[in-house]
């Protein structure tokens, strides 16, 4: 069902919140061995409608949101993808994407060239078997020319250097990517969430610690969670599709999940910790540099 109360009358309380991830879809061409929501091929686009995913967008902005990040899966697969950066950048809010830039429209250029827009990826090596063998696809050559063609249209995009294991050629795949002409860049682990878990019971001592602390994400059939990792875990604290955006951010159900979170982690891991800056997290958004995504 889709949510009919106005946003004037859902809540006149302003939110904390400043970032929130949409999890357009779990749609995705490849098929990562570590991707934290197990999207892949067979993916959905759930059951978000347009007209949901319009209303946390303009729910979102009345209620203090600045900042959105479009994810998934794979967000440019989504049928609504271009009307809803169109929208959530006509309505003031910042918007960055995260997408595996392997296979990318001239409609996906021109969304992508547009003001308050930046991008997002994953890159796993410079060389190509290393990097294809983490995406599960002959993937490498079209994202590596993606990355350098967004350089060269002058899209804001930052590039998370994921690792699995020592052997990864880490600093040759940084000179490559600043080659490119890449400049904001960060090497991050695998998260083991989801697939990446490979079969082992949530753990939320593996959480970063500040998730749902001016953040929250939510998922292709509304549900709502402190952050991407955390809702891959089945922590869920409402449903946009039931109840007005405020009312989640700010409910009972989202502080007793921060703070069984806290509790898990002690605080927060300090590894993931960018100078107390509590801007920063791991996922994160612009600016942040770090890496929410497969």
């Amino acid at each position: 069902m889709t949510v009919t109360t106005s946003i004037e009358t859902a809540s006149a309380e302003k939110t904390t919140t400043r970032l929130l991830w949409l999890d357009l879809t779990r749609k995705c061409q490849l098929n990562c061995t570590h991707c934290y929501n197990a999207s892949g091929p067979d993916g959905t686009h759930g059951t978000m409608t347009r007209e949901d995913w319009i209303s946390v967008l303009d729910q979102a902005a009345a209620h203090g949101v600045r900042n959105i990040q479009f994810i998934g899966g794979e967000p440019t697969m989504h049928p609504n993808f271009a009307d809803l950066v169109d929208h959530a950048l006509t309505i003031g809010l910042n918007v960055e994407v995260y997408s595996n830039l392997v296979h990318v429209s001239n409609e996906c250029w021109k969304v992508f060239q547009r003001k308050g827009l930046s991008l997002a990826t994953s890159y796993y090596s410079g060389q190509a078997e290393e990097h294809d063998a983490m995406t599960g696809r002959r993937s490498h050559h079209r994202t590596r020319a993606n990355i350098e063609k967004a350089v060269q249209l002058a899209i804001p995009v930052r590039v998370g250097l994921i690792t699995a294991d020592e052997g990864q050629h880490v600093t040759d795949t940084q000179q490559d990517l600043e080659a490119l002409g890449v400049s904001k860049i960060r090497v991050d682990h695998v998260r083991p969430f989801g697939r990446a878990a490979q079969g082992q019971a949530p753990d939320l001592s593996k959480l970063c610690g500040r998730c749902g602390t001016g953040r929250a994400a939510i998922s292709p059939t509304g549900e709502v969670s402190p952050c991407v990792f955390s809702g891959s875990m089945g922590v869920e604290v409402g449903n946009v599709q039931d109840s007005p955006l405020a009312t989640i951010l700010s409910g009972s159900a989202m502080a007793e999940a921060n703070a069984s979170i806290r509790a898990a982690t002690m605080g927060g891991d300090d590894d993931d910790d960018d100078g107390g800056n509590d801007d920063e997290c791991s996922p994160g958004f612009p600016g942040s540099e770090c890496t929410p995504r497969n």
